[in-house]
This record gives structure tokens, sequence and C-alpha cells, in this order.
């Protein structure tokens, strides 16, 4: 069985930076959303339009994938979701969430969630930067690599 790709692509920043590492290694890619993106022609990338809806696409994606396969996202739950199915979860700058990471990003998440919640003004994330796009692609390629191995 071959690894698969899937973006949680609605405001994925790194998708064609996706797209030349899945084809430099033949895999499948799936771009899903609720909306039409574009996507590049190649018979490796689809582009899955689902219903509107809070966490549609991500129930399409963990219904979807399978150990080994790589989702990139920067949903710290579905990351989580696609963790307990012995997938790889990774962020768009860079960050590959693991079993001993998930529980900390969901609680950090949870508080900030909080602290909004009361008013309180958090700014948002800083700017993505040519590093983070180096780190994600590093990262894409150590869990493929690390995938690959582990099915020999």
């Amino acid at each position: 069985m071959t690894i698969k790709i899937y973006i949680d692509g609605d405001a994925c920043p790194v998708k064609d930076e996706t797209y030349k590492v899945a084809s430099r290694y033949g895999l499948q890619t799936f771009v899903v959303s609720n909306s039409f993106i574009q996507i590049p022609r190649s018979p490796l990338i689809a582009r899955i339009i689902v219903d509107a809806g809070a966490d549609v696409a991500d129930d399409w994606i963990v219904e979807q994938v399978v150990a080994g396969d790589v989702v990139v996202t920067s949903d710290i739950p579905l990351a989580g979701r696609v963790l307990a199915k012995d997938a790889h979860a990774i962020a768009p700058y860079g960050r590959a969430f693991t079993q001993d990471s998930i529980g900390l990003a969901l609680a950090q998440r949870s508080l900030m969630e909080h602290i909004r919640s009361t008013g309180e003004i958090t700014g948002g994330p800083p700017p993505f930067s040519s590093a983070n796009r180096s780190q994600f692609l590093r990262a894409l390629d150590q869990a493929i690599i690390r995938e690959q191995k582990r099915r020999l």
C-alpha cells in the first residue's frame, strides 16, 4: 500500500511545496476543502470538495487516512485524530505532531481559546516565513522517508 498525502486545504500556505515533494516520491495527494481550490493538472493530485460546516473536511480526511499516511494541517484536533490512526500529521510551519506532543498542543489550544473567550486580545500567529517553509519541507521529507523505511 502506498503512502497518501492529505492536505487540509482551506488555508494551507504550503500546498505547492507539498505537490513538489509528493511528485518526487510519486505519491497521491488529496486537497480537501469546502470550496474550490485551484490545483495543478496531475494524475497524482485530486481536489476533494466537501460540504460546508464545522469539521466536515476533517471528518472526510479521518475517514480516508490509514496508518502511515501523511496529513498536512494546522488544525490541532485533526492532528490528534490523525495520530490516533497511526498516521503522520505535519503543520505547515514545519512542526511534526507526535503522540508525545499532541496532548500539550491540545491543552495550549484550549487555554488560548479560553483566554480569547474572556475578551483578551492575543494577536494572531506570526507571518509565515521562508524558514517555516524550509522546516515544513524537511519535516515532510523526513515523515515520508521514515514511513518508507518502516514499510520495508
